[in-house]
């Protein structure tokens, strides 16, 4: 499970990264690299990460699902996930 400040954070900068991303698609269009660096760090897409929707785990992220792979196994193992089942031959 991760630490809440850490899912506090990433919910910051993603708020961030909405907030500025006309303005920051606007300047790259003109060129200004200068008023472009004078933003936030954190208005940057690339600064973002994945997490768990449920743990906040940053690793092993399923993009499809929103969930890391722990979660997914658990979850498909329960039948929480329609169309999914576990495979076995």
């Amino acid at each position: 499970m991760a630490k809440e400040s850490m899912k506090a954070r990433d919910d910051k900068r993603a708020k961030m990264v909405a907030k500025f991303a006309d303005k920051r698609a606007k300047l790259k269009k003109e060129g200004n690299y200068e008023a472009l660096q004078a933003l936030p760090k954190n208005a940057s897409p690339v600064r973002l990460h994945n997490r768990c929707k449920i743990t906040g785990r940053p690793k092993g992220f399923i993009r499809q699902f929103g969930i890391s792979r722990i979660q997914f196994r658990e979850m498909a193992s329960n039948g929480l996930i329609p169309g999914v089942k576990k495979a076995s031959w």
